[in-house]
């Protein structure tokens, strides 16, 4: 089994992290993490394969894979919009408040969610879920507007392709049916934030996040999501996927 690697970066700087916020015509942020992601398409099965190292949690293969991988994205925006919302930045409008606790209630909840849906998958082996994971921001300024909006706006669309990009990889229809319903509210939440950011222009569903020529949003596999994720060093608890594509 062929593996790509990606390994432990600290967080950038807010100029360096801007070089990794573009994959494909989209922004990516996301995670410091240890990452190896197999090349190989592997059954769908609930248990994963055993982990080369013990010390490190692996997502699994199959739905539990999927649902851990989520997980954790899930985790990283519930995290963000919770510091966004407990200081909020210096002269918010009432609706950019309102907007980003709706944002915030949606996140905790579908990160919550991920939690109960794989616990009960795994009848209560806690050892397959994915542990709480730590998180530095770095030199992002929650205080400043645009950093703010920016990085939500580039983790919502993040979202959106990591579920359309994993929805081929789940097999189970009632997860599937979830997976498409979270991913609805992802886009709306990557409309509502981008224009917030440029109010009355089209980029609600601009041409960088919806191809013209299909009308269709990016869907991204894991590894190419979870590699742009490791590149910006937010998340600090380290972790493999290594029977994902």
């Amino acid at each position: 089994m062929r593996k790509s690697i990606v390994k432990v970066k600290p967080v950038k700087k807010a100029t360096d992290r801007r070089q990794f916020l573009k994959l494909g015509g989209m922004g990516v942020v996301g995670a410091g993490l240890l990452v190896a992601c197999s090349n190989d398409d592997n059954g769908m099965g609930m248990m994963p394969d055993p982990n080369p190292d013990s010390d490190i949690f692996d997502l699994g293969q199959g739905d539990l894979g999927v649902l851990n991988y989520a997980y954790a994205l899930e985790q990283l925006e519930a995290d963000f919009y919770t510091k966004v919302v407990n200081s909020f930045y210096a002269n918010i409008s009432d609706e950019e408040m309102q907007v980003l606790t709706d944002l915030y209630y949606h996140e905790v909840n579908h990160r919550d969610f991920f939690k109960t849906a794989i616990t009960a998958a795994v009848d209560g082996n806690t050892d397959l879920v994915l542990p709480t994971l730590e998180f530095d921001y770095g030199d992002l300024d929650f205080n400043n507007r645009e950093q703010v909006l920016t990085t939500a706006s580039v983790l919502e669309d993040t979202g959106v392709a990591a579920y359309n990009g994993a929805g081929r990889l789940i097999s189970n229809p009632g997860y599937l049916l979830l997976a498409g319903k979270i991913v609805s509210v992802e886009a709306r939440h990557a409309s509502a934030i981008r224009t917030l950011l440029n109010p009355g222009s089209a980029d609600f569903a601009g041409d960088d996040y919806v191809t013209t020529d299909t009308g269709l949003a990016a869907a991204l596999d894991p590894s190419v999501v979870l590699s742009a994720v490791g590149d910006t060093g937010f998340i600090q608890t380290p972790f493999t996927a290594n029977n994902l594509p």
